[in-house]
């Protein structure tokens, strides 16, 4: 348990948080990032080094050597004690006070330097470090409760924790691991024992992301610490020579898909300013990408409805590099490519000036992003290959990808015939090597077991590229003969369509219940996945499906004779359309529409099924539920 305490708001000392953990785990990154973020509001103490005039003599004689060698063991100890100690009593007037090492790292250091030099067992060193630590005790058991402690783990295990700071440092010696090993040991003893108030694991996850937990820990300690950093915001970065199609893509990205539309110098000069860095584009990389990273921060907080932004336009790969290792997964690296006859094009320049216009310097940088980038977009091919491409991206962090299972033929409740004949389908487009198809299901009234003989169609949705076009002709034409009479609606989408959602309401329905499991195909093959549309994108593109049905109803309204299957068919469609509004999913027919009928005063509730079977019926139910529809869109008389 803790012994940090809750810091009282109403107090007016400081909230001192103390972060902890090995070499090489993110502890300098993360205070910087925070205290940039606090601005006035936080201070970073900084190094051990800066609180005791001794370390200047012993890192010109060299630390290393004085550490583990040279010094004596009680200086040693003195040496840092004192400097924990004093660096704890430094005033400071910000409200927020970040510390680099707490008060149990101190115990944890030494113990792993006796280790190495008296050459002690992880336990033995523990307790020879406590008995060094004795004259200091009280002052350190002060110093470590006015702590708020974090300590950063790479691993849940020492060992992979060794491996991973190890890893990070161009050159070890034997003395220095052997330190590391003992260390992340100790780190591990004083965690489990409940010194630090939390212990995050880092593992794989990238800055930003352990920055938006620490954020969740500690604002309930102080209000004055952000909630959360970027959470779950997602990033597409453009880069690209000058007319390459940069700002087309990203005003494509805002328009079709929502995204904020950012620009990078905006974002790292409205952060430099208040930091007093008054030439952003001359400092290191790595403090550019900081720079970005708070003002993206500051702006998505400000603007807390944000779900995914775009920023451009990248013109440095040292940036590019850092910005990566920051946000991980949340970032997309997209290159608009184009050749300089195109952008000359585009741009009021010939190819010559184009090339004259970007430098040096310009292209180096460019071929460098395009070396980074996860998508390199060629923009020489128009407008709509641009925009298809673009819908990948963005569809890509919206639409997970699910490989779907399967389920034998006789799992339908279809009519013998239609068992045999789906089976003798897939027998000709699956056995063969490799498969004309990538997926075959089917969809419809067939699917849940509603099929209703010389009513329902056979309904069937397969996956598979265009070069099985004739593949599947030809299975079809053999099998002909045993539909019986039944109508096949066949509806063939390549991967490419699904990916980019170049498909129709219906089919993106068909998708978003494949990939949820409401329906599950016939045969899929090995390794296939196919992207799950989420909830919300299946609802807006049913307002297409609404539209469409409701110009069908009186299409077939205005016949003398409406075609009574067909429009008791649309009217079904229509309601199930309102109902996916309303959140309530209706696959079957009579249920959608018994919906409505619930809804109408005087409704006969067997009108579902006599509509079926008589067209005045039909037409009385489908002006019930057309009314419905147009009621929802229906305007204010406007007043003269």
């Amino acid at each position: 348990m803790s012994i940090s305490p809750e810091h009282d708001p109403t107090s007016s000392r400081p909230v001192t948080i103390a972060f902890s953990g090995p070499d090489n785990v993110g502890k300098t990154k993360q205070i910087g990032i925070l205290a940039r973020r606090l601005g006035p509001g936080g201070h970073a103490t900084g190094p051990l080094d800066d609180h005791d005039p001794r370390w200047d003599r012993i890192k010109s004689t060299g630390m290393g050597a004085w550490w583990f060698e040279r010094g004596p063991m009680e200086e040693v100890v003195d040496v840092l004690a004192s400097s924990y100690l004093e660096r704890s009593r430094r005033p400071t007037t910000a409200p927020v006070r970040l510390m680099d090492r707490g008060i149990p790292m101190l115990e944890a250091s030494l113990a792993a330097t006796v280790a190495v030099r008296e050459r002690l067992s992880p336990a033995e060193a523990a307790e020879r470090a406590g008995k060094l630590l004795e004259p200091y005790t009280a002052d350190l058991r002060s110093a470590e409760a006015a702590e708020h402690g974090i300590v950063l783990l790479h691993d849940d295990d020492p060992v992979i924790g060794t491996s991973r700071s190890l890893s990070h440092e161009r050159h070890v010696t034997p003395i220095y691991a052997d330190y590391q090993r003992h260390l992340h040991l100790q780190v591990h003893r004083l965690a489990d024992e409940g010194r630090w108030a939390e212990a995050i694991v880092i593992g794989e996850r990238r800055v930003v992301a352990v920055q938006d937990e620490i954020r969740r820990l500690l604002h309930p300690i102080t209000p004055l610490v952000p909630a959360r950093a970027l959470p779950g915001v997602r990033v597409i970065a453009l880069g690209g020579m000058s007319e390459s199609g940069k700002s087309t893509a990203g005003e494509y990205l805002r328009v079709r898909h929502g995204y904020a539309r950012l620009k990078i110098g905006y974002l790292i000069e409205a952060t430099a300013q208040p930091a007093g860095i008054a030439y952003p584009y001359e400092i290191p990389a790595v403090v550019r990408a900081e720079l970005l990273i708070d003002g993206l921060d500051r702006y998505c907080a400000a603007h807390h409805f944000l779900g995914h932004v775009t920023i451009e336009s990248l013109h440095d790969q040292d940036a590019t590099t850092e910005l990566r290792k920051m946000l991980g997964e949340q970032l997309t690296v997209v290159y608009v490519d184009a050749t300089p006859e195109v952008r000359a094009e585009r741009g009021t320049a010939g190819p010559e000036d184009v090339v004259e216009r970007d430098a040096v310097k310009a292209r180096r940088g460019a071929a460098g992003i395009a070396a980074l980038a996860h998508e390199v977009v060629d923009n020489n091919r128009g407008r709509l290959h641009l925009e298809r491409r673009l819908d990948g991206i963005a569809l890509a962090h919206r639409w997970p990808l699910r490989q779907p299972s399967s389920a034998p033929v006789n799992t339908l409740g279809l009519p013998v015939h239609l068992e045999s004949y789906l089976s003798a389908l897939l027998d000709r487009t699956t056995f063969q090597q490799p498969p004309v198809i990538d997926l075959l299901a089917v969809t419809g009234s067939g699917a849940r077991g509603k099929y209703q003989h010389g009513w329902s169609d056979l309904d069937v949705f397969v996956v598979a590229g265009q070069e099985s076009i004739p593949g599947i002709r030809r299975a079809l034409a053999e099998l002909e003969a045993e539909l019986g009479g039944v109508k096949l609606g066949l509806t063939v989408l390549t991967q490419d369509e699904c990916r980019t959602g170049a498909v129709t309401s219906r089919l993106l329905h068909v998708l978003a219940l494949i990939g949820s499991g409401g329906l599950v195909p016939l045969w899929c093959r090995p390794g296939l996945a196919l992207p799950a549309p989420d909830a919300a994108s299946d609802v807006a593109a049913s307002v297409e499906a609404g539209v469409q049905a409701a110009i069908e109803i009186r299409r077939q309204l205005v016949k003398g004779a409406p075609d009574l299957r067909a429009l008791f068919k649309i009217t079904a469609l229509l309601a199930k359309v309102m109902l996916r509004f309303e959140g309530t999913e209706r696959a079957s027919d009579d249920d959608a529409l018994g919906v409505f009928l619930d809804r109408e005063p005087g409704a006969d509730p067997g009108l579902r099924r006599e509509a079926r079977e008589h067209r005045d019926k039909a037409i009385y139910l489908a002006n019930i539920v057309l009314g419905h529809w147009l009621s929802t869109i229906a305007l204010p008389t406007s007043r003269a």
